[in-house]
Parts: structure tokens; sequence; C-alpha cells
């Protein structure tokens, strides 16, 4: 199976520089859903150089400025998900960057911890997390 983001459609191509592209996600979960992308193929962020890792950083600025013109969300989420166990379905590093906007989810709050439900309402638990 040929990698999908070695082989990126261009009219999804939305930023780039000389180690990494940005992208529309083919599946947004939210207007303006963007990924980057190193240009090699990588695994993980932990595999990549910290030239590649920099050179995401730097499009994630230019991506946020241009969803932030054309957008204006409230807020953003940055994801990584590094193996299958972490939910990683493409093993080509890429970096979600997803605009959050007011009242696009009932409850924020509890985030990333609500892929564990029992563990996602943790203010209302008693003591220091």
């Amino acid at each position: 199976m040929s990698c999908p983001f070695c082989n990126a459609d261009e009219s999804r191509l939305i930023a780039k520089n000389g180690l990494a592209i940005a992208i529309l996600d083919g599946f947004p979960v939210n207007p303006g859903h963007a990924l980057i992308i190193p240009k090699r193929h990588v695994a993980s962020w932990f595999h990549a150089s910290s030239e590649e890792r920099l050179a995401i950083m730097d499009l994630m600025d230019q991506v946020k400025a241009l969803l932030d013109r054309d957008h204006r969300p409230d807020g953003y989420n940055l994801g990584i998900n590094t193996g299958a166990a972490a939910g990683q379905t493409v093993m080509h590093l890429h970096v979600h960057l997803i605009p959050r906007y007011k009242g696009d989810v009932d409850d924020l709050r509890g985030g990333i911890r609500k892929l564990f439900p029992d563990r996602a309402r943790y203010w209302e638990e008693d003591g220091p997390r």
C-alpha cells in the first residue's frame, strides 16, 4: 500500500517549506482541520530529525495564521498519534492542527481524557492529579 502522505494530493496543499508540507485533512473534524507532515517518510515525532521538527513547527505557525485569517477559530487542538495503540492509522508522522469553535461540542472539559471516559471528569474527583 502506498503512503497517502508521501503522495499527497496537491489540491489539498496549503503551505510548505524545505522539509515539510501542510495539507487540509481529508476527514476534517472541524472547518480548517490541517495536517503538518514531514516530506521524508518517517513514522513518528520520535524518529524525525531536529531539522524536521523545526520545519513542522514553522509550518504550524504559518498554518495557524492562515486559519486565523480564513476561519477565525476560538482555539486550537494540536495532536500527534504515535503508534497503532494511540490511534495512528497512517504510519507517516503527521501533526493535527484542529481549529476549535465555541459550541462545537457540548462540554470541552476533559479533552483528550475522553478517550478514557471513566477518567475524563477528573475535576469531580477528590484530591490532586
